[in-house]
């Protein structure tokens, strides 16, 4: 069996070549973006052309990127500076809204979702008309754990007619979709470089040209004053390349959701006793969220480990803890479903072959755990 595939892009994904030769050469080069000399006008310069393409990905204005440290630091920047009097987020957000909500000073409401995900519409207006204005709602654009895809769209029509904001964590989805911020109507979008194959420690708030975003970090005013300390040049300017490199890789999006298609219809084939969670149609090219009933999710990361294939659990965590998936939980699925998920996710370097190792690799588990169909 093959060794070293790797099914886990929406955990990380591969750093693309081109970064590679990116960070290493802007690493090679001395300058703070913040100096008037030429080699800090030569760092600005990097900045600037990755903070163009970042622009490009989501079809923002160039001065309404902001860079920063990551997907988690975007999230608590928009929940925490927006300005809201309020927050409604959705019940399958990821672990960085649930936590940031915990440290705003005002009401917060949770959006419930249906059983493949989608959130429920009808409670959206409910709680708009109960929220204190404005309301900041938050609903990711595509679900890491599930790849179940939202209507934002709909979601900023409803919004606005009540006054509130919307932000959507777009970092899932980045590079899978198409994304026209303008065409949203969104205040807020987030995003995070390593899931489209650019450096870990980097991503962005990407705003509205008149949202308000108080900064959290203070200090030299970098960022248009909404993100202080030096930038991280070398990373932002690999987030540029990977970027790029995604927005041109959109066209892969078919040839992802047949090989995804393939792997569920053969996991099919040997049982009927799996449980694929997630819509069966607004999902992710990439994304499997399968139960395998009977069979520990840790049990089964650590058997494909031991076959050379990287997965993640459905109810894996942050810092490689462990406990029953939220999202599955507001799904309606039962803990012993969640505690026997796993998910699959793939990306620009999968192919046919790595999925029929993954799935000979399961059908060995599933036959040795008696779950024969």
């Amino acid at each position: 069996m093959k060794t070293n595939i790797y099914l886990d892009y929406n955990a990380t994904a591969p750093i693309r070549p081109a970064v590679i030769d990116m960070v290493s050469a802007t690493m090679s080069q001395v300058g703070n973006p913040s100096s008037v000399h030429h080699a800090g006008r030569k760092a600005k310069a990097v900045t600037e052309e990755a903070r163009t393409k970042v622009a490009a990905l989501v079809g923002s204005r160039v001065r309404d990127v902001m860079f920063c440290s990551g997907g988690t630091e975007a999230n608590n920047a928009v929940i925490r500076g927006s300005g809201a009097q309020s927050v409604i987020i959705s019940a399958t957000e990821h672990d960085s809204i649930l936590a940031a909500v915990k440290h705003v000073a005002v009401p917060v409401y949770k959006l419930a979702v249906d059983a493949s995900g989608l959130v429920d519409i009808d409670q959206l207006k409910s709680l708009l008309k109960e929220a204190p204005a404005p309301a900041l709602v938050s609903v990711m654009m595509a679900n890491n754990e599930t790849g179940t895809i939202q209507d934002i769209k709909q979601v900023v029509e409803i919004a606005k007619e009540y006054g509130a904001v919307v932000h959507t964590d777009a970092i899932q989805a980045a590079g899978k979709l198409t994304i026209d911020m303008p065409s949203l109507g969104v205040q807020y979008l987030t995003l995070s470089s390593h899931k489209i194959g650019g450096p870990q420690g980097v991503g962005a708030v990407i705003l509205s040209p008149t949202a308000p975003l108080k900064a959290l970090i203070v200090g030299g005013g970098q960022e248009l004053g909404r993100r202080s300390g030096t930038e991280n040049v070398a990373g932002i300017a690999g987030f540029g390349v990977a970027a790029f490199e995604a927005l041109v890789g959109l066209s892969r999006g078919n040839a992802v959701t047949e090989i995804r298609n393939s792997l569920e219809k053969t996991l099919r084939s040997f049982s009927n006793e799996i449980i694929i969670a997630g819509h069966p149609d607004h999902r992710l090219p990439n994304t499997s969220c399968i139960a395998m009933p009977g069979v520990k999710g840790e049990t089964q990361v650590m058997h494909f480990d031991l076959n050379g294939i990287c997965i993640s659990s459905g109810s894996a965590c942050s810092s490689g803890k462990v406990k029953t998936s939220h999202v599955l939980s507001a799904m309606g699925y039962s803990d012993d479903v969640s505690e026997c998920s796993i998910r699959v996710s793939l990306g620009y370097k999968s192919t046919l072959a790595d999925v029929e190792a993954f799935t000979a690799a399961w059908k060995t588990l599933y036959d040795r755990a008696g779950k024969r169909a």
